[in-house]
């Protein structure tokens, strides 16, 4: 069991861990980062009671988001490049069109046969590129971003033709409003705290609507060894089914369905359809 005192704790509480994976080098294919190209000294646990994984390291993330991480992830092609080579690749080879198409397929059987009188609403929050949101608007349906980084917000105001918030979601407070469906696409497992990011959520969900989360599968990709981008260094939290299932109910959210996918670029995830607890409104 590991006795490393650690910041980031399991969704589940509990406190034993196991040590699984061990860095002194970022492994191969992980993005280099300003805060993690001197010194590299990182490891992976895993929780004995739920198989939660997380990462233990002593650098500094703290502004990786506001700038540091398109600064590194799209320096070669830039925002809008990278948007056009990911909507051009065909459905079969591209995650977000699968992704897009569960989304609708659950909104059908979720939402009103009838005719609605207008548009159906959805807040990306930590939108990044902007993959999803451009397949929704085609879908008809009203799309916000919201991303902490200005260039991300200016590429889908600009590119896309949508709406977009330059914020944190765990920190803004006024003008947010609500929306038939938030979703949390591979997001939850870069923050350090998921439940406090999910109970939020619970407040600019409309009661009638529901949440989408995608998060990495820690329990498939472990089989494959430490180079599995599921255990980069942007990701706080590797979870398995028990623990994604935890965190949702733990923000007051119940569970209408968590699936496991593998994605056509490799990617082990776990997807799950969330909706508002009453008792939580």
């Amino acid at each position: 069991m590991n006795k490393t005192p650690i910041s980031v704790r399991c969704p589940c509480g509990q406190s034993g861990y196991e040590s699984v994976f061990i860095y002194t080098a970022p492994p191969k294919g992980e993005t280099i980062f300003l805060f993690s190209s001197q010194g590299y000294d990182r490891k992976i646990l895993r929780c004995q009671h739920c198989g939660h994984f997380i990462s233990v390291q002593d650098m500094n993330r703290d502004e990786l988001y506001s700038e540091n991480y398109i600064n590194a992830k799209y320096a070669e092609q830039g925002l809008e490049e990278s948007f056009r080579r990911i909507i051009s690749l065909p459905p079969n080879q591209s995650d977000n069109t699968l992704r897009v198409q569960r989304v609708l397929d659950f909104s059908r059987g979720y939402f009103l046969a009838s005719p609605l009188e207008k548009p159906l609403t959805v807040l990306d929050i930590g939108s990044g590129l902007g993959i999803f949101l451009y397949r929704m608007k085609s879908a008809g349906w009203d799309c916000t971003a919201l991303d902490p980084d200005i260039r991300a917000v200016e590429h889908a105001k600009k590119i896309i033709g949508i709406q977009a918030i330059h914020a944190d979601f765990l920190t803004i407070n006024d003008g947010l409003g609500q929306y038939d469906l938030l979703a949390f696409n591979k997001v939850l497992e870069h923050v350090a705290d998921p439940i406090a990011m999910l109970k939020k959520a619970v407040n600019h969900v409309h009661s009638t609507g529901w949440v989408y989360v995608e998060v990495p599968d820690g329990e498939q990709a472990v089989w494959d060894g430490p180079e599995r981008e599921e255990f980069f260094i942007e990701h706080h939290h590797i979870y398995s089914f028990t623990s994604l299932a935890m965190t949702c109910r733990l923000s007051g959210f119940t569970v209408k369905s968590i699936e496991r996918v593998r994605e056509p670029s490799n990617k082990y995830t776990l997807r799950a359809f969330l909706t508002p607890m009453r008792s939580c409104r």
